[in-house]
């Protein structure tokens, strides 16, 4: 399983529009083969930054929505509202602790 966090900074009068480019898009995201999870995170520390994070099978079920149409027409959109770089990172899970009692 990979692990993908997309850490993007926005414009501040921006937020609402990408919000809404994520509510049209999420499901379908997630329905994507190979997508097991997907969640949007907010920034405690600096409220222009979403997160998104998401499971994904492998990295060529990733590789395969890059290259969708699906993911081309929602990034276009999404990088325009940004005031800075995108940052992402893929990982894999060494180990899962489990919570106590």
């Amino acid at each position: 399983m990979l692990i993908r966090i997309v850490r993007m900074t926005f414009q501040e009068d921006q937020l609402e529009a990408f919000e809404q480019i994520f509510d049209l898009s999420k499901h379908r995201i997630r329905a994507f083969p190979g997508c097991q999870h997907l969640e949007l995170l907010r920034d405690l520390d600096n409220p222009a930054v979403r997160i998104t994070y998401s499971y994904w099978v492998s990295a060529a079920a990733l590789d395969a929505y890059r290259q969708s149409d699906l993911f081309r027409s929602t990034w276009a959109a999404t990088k325009k509202l940004f005031a800075d770089k995108p940052l992402a990172f893929s990982s894999e899970r060494i180990e899962q602790v489990a919570g106590g009692q």
